[in-house]
């Protein structure tokens, strides 16, 4: 069950994204699990990549580069971290789907601490109403005077490849040493370590005319079983 996260929530800390739209198109796709056994639970970062990618990699970039796309430069502040194990399968085109989700993420992360919802790099690594979705939450933070610090670990990708431009992808987040904090003052909000630190995200992502692989639909659960393993 997918949980939609509100801004100014007290029993969570508010790092992860919402259910982005989409969700009944998006159901047959993403997956509902995150972990080895294809299962999503809470605070792990994805799943090793257990699915039968396309060998054709000429329409997926690198997070370095991206043919002729002209990547954004994303500069997350020196206390925020993110972390990725096992975010590299070895296949060229299924890195390169893996490569563009994280720099989604790190994308998000910079345009919280920002302050800008309207970020170019929101813009290009998401669409349609995930776009929408993620610019609401950023603009949450702003309204509440909120920003983040610490660190968040993301692991187990397992990433399905529905067609040459569309894949479907799961993975857990540890958000356990991860905060808002408040923007004026600079104090990290802490809260105690409790499963609902951990959580699962399923992502749809389709390929873009430049190559870029953008997420186009996000659902996250909070306190997932499997994650928190």
């Amino acid at each position: 069950m997918t949980e939609l996260l509100s801004h100014g929530e007290s029993t969570v800390k508010r790092r992860s994204l919402p259910v982005a739209a989409a969700l009944a198109a998006a159901a047959a796709l993403l997956l509902t699990a995150c972990g080895s056994e294809a299962d999503s639970s809470k605070g792990a970062d994805g799943i090793a990549g257990a699915d039968q990618g396309d060998k054709k990699d000429s329409a997926s970039p690198t997070a370095s580069a991206s043919g002729s796309a002209k990547r954004p430069a994303i500069k997350l502040p020196s206390d925020v971290k993110n972390s990725f194990e096992t975010w590299k399968t070895g296949d060229e085109a299924k890195d390169a789907i893996l490569a563009d989700v994280k720099e989604r993420i790190n994308a998000t992360d910079a345009a919280i601490t920002a302050a800008d919802p309207n970020s170019e790099a929101l813009k290009f690594y998401y669409r349609d109403e995930a776009l929408a979705g993620a610019a609401e939450w950023v603009q949450g933070y702003v309204d509440d005077g909120k920003s983040i610090t610490g660190s968040v670990r993301f692991y187990n990708p397992d990433l399905v490849t529905v067609d040459k431009d569309t894949a479907a992808l799961a993975y857990c987040a540890d958000e356990s040493k991860a905060f808002d904090k408040d923007r004026k003052t600079s104090k990290a909000e802490k809260n105690a370590v409790t499963k609902n630190s951990y959580v699962a995200y399923n992502t749809r992502v389709e390929k873009n005319a430049q190559g870029i692989w953008q997420t186009t639909s996000l659902l996250s659960d909070r306190g997932n079983a499997k994650c928190t393993q």
